[in-house]
C-alpha cells in the first residue's frame, strides 16, 4: 500500500510539472498575441512621434501603474523592502537591457527599417540564446531540441526569402544588431531572475522597468525634444502602456519562472504567423506557398519543443527523490 501511494504520488506530481509547463506556455503564446498587435500601433504612432519618446512614453507610463499597485499592496511592498542592494543591482542590469537597450533600439529599428527586415534580423535571437542559455544558465537542450529550435529559424529565413535589405539603411541594420544582442541578453538575465523566486512577477516588471524606463525617455527627451502629442498619439501610447506592456510584461516574467530563456524566445518567433495573419486580415496581403511552408515548420517546431521540454521536466519530478512514509 505504501508503494503504491507513493508511485502515485509521484505521478501526481510529474503530471503537476507538465501541467504547469504547458500553462506558462499558453501564457507566453498569449503575450506574444498582444505584442503582435504592437507593431501595427507603433508603426501608426511613430507617424506623429519619434521613436526613443514614443517609447520612453510607453514604457514609464506602463512603470508607473505597475508600481502603483506594487505600493497599494502589503506584501508587495514587504517583498520589495527585503531586497539586498544585489537584487536591485540585478534589477537595474535587467531593466536597461529588457527596456532602455531592446526596446529603444526595436523603435528605432522600426522608424529607419521596414517591418520585415526588423523581423528577420529578431529571428536571429533564438540561436544566440541557446548558446548562452547552454553555457550561462546550464539550460542543455537535447539534441532533438537544438534541431528544433534551428529550425524555428529555418523556418523564419524560409517565409522571408529573398533577402531583400536595402543598402542605405546600414544604420538600421546596425541598430537592429545591438537590438538583437540586447534581446538575447535580456532573456538570460530575465530567465535567471525569474527562475529564482525571489519576488512575485509584479515586483520583478515594476523594478527593472522603472528603472530602464526612465533612462529611455530621458535619452528621447535630450535627443528628441519634448513633442507636442495628438489625441491619436495619446491613445496609442495609453493602449500600449496598460495592455501591451503593463499587463503583458507582468504575464511574461510570470511565464519565465517556469519556461527556460530558449522556450520563451522561440515562442517569441510565433510572433511572425500571427503578424502575417494580421496582414492577412488588414491589409489582404496574402503570403505564398513557401512563406506558408516557413511558417507551418516554425509553429510545428516551436510547439514539438514545448511538448518534449514538458515530458522532460515531469520525468525529472518523477525522479526527484521523495520521503516515503
Amino acid at each position: 500500500m505504501a508503494s503504491e501511494s507513493h508511485e502515485q504520488n509521484e505521478t501526481s506530481a510529474a503530471q503537476h510539472a507538465m501541467r504547469r509547463h504547458y500553462r506558462a506556455a499558453a501564457e507566453a503564446v498569449f503575450v506574444t498575441m498582444l505584442w503582435s498587435s504592437s507593431w501595427v500601433i507603433i508603426k501608426f504612432g511613430l507617424q506623429e512621434l519619434s521613436p526613443l519618446i514614443f517609447s520612453g512614453l510607453r514604457y514609464v507610463i506602463a512603470a508607473l501603474i505597475l508600481l502603483t499597485i506594487v505600493t497599494m499592496r502589503s506584501e508587495y511592498r514587504t517583498s520589495i523592502g527585503e531586497k539586498p542592494r544585489s537584487w536591485w543591482l540585478l534589477m537595474a542590469a535587467y531593466g536597461v537591457v529588457f527596456i532602455s537597450i531592446t526596446q529603444g533600439a526595436q523603435f528605432v529599428g522600426l522608424d529607419l527599417l521596414d517591418t520585415i527586415s526588423v523581423s528577420i534580423i529578431l529571428n536571429l535571437t533564438p540561436i544566440v540564446v541557446l548558446v548562452l542559455g547552454a553555457v550561462l544558465l546550464k539550460e542543455v537542450p537535447t539534441l532533438l531540441q537544438v534541431l528544433l529550435i534551428i529550425l524555428v529559424v529555418v523556418g523564419a529565413m524560409i517565409y522571408f526569402y529573398p533577402f531583400d535589405f536595402d543598402a542605405s539603411a546600414t544604420l538600421g541594420v546596425l541598430v537592429m544588431i545591438v537590438g538583437l544582442i540586447a534581446n538575447a541578453l535580456s532573456s538570460i538575465i530575465g530567465r535567471y531572475v525569474n527562475k529564482q523566486h525571489a519576488a512575485p512577477s509584479i515586483v520583478i516588471t515594476a523594478a527593472s522597468m522603472m528603472i530602464g524606463s526612465f533612462i529611455l525617455l530621458a535619452a528621447g527627451v535630450l535627443l528628441e525634444g519634448i513633442p507636442a502629442l495628438s489625441p491619436l498619439s495619446i491613445f496609442y501610447i495609453l493602449w500600449l502602456s496598460v495592455v501591451n506592456t503593463a499587463f503583458a510584461f507582468t504575464l511574461w516574467n510570470s511565464a519565465m519562472q517556469t519556461l527556460r530563456a530558449v522556450d520563451t524566445t522561440i515562442i517569441n518567433s510565433t510572433m511572425l504567423p500571427q503578424i502575417t495573419i494580421l496582414s492577412i486580415i488588414f491589409l489582404g496581403a496574402m503570403p505564398t506557398s513557401l512563406e506558408w511552408f516557413g511558417l507551418i515548420l516554425l509553429v510545428f517546431c516551436v510547439a514539438a519543443v514545448q511538448v518534449l521540454q514538458a515530458k522532460k521536466t515531469a520525468r525529472e519530478q518523477k525522479a526527484l527523490p521523495t520521503v516515503r512514509p
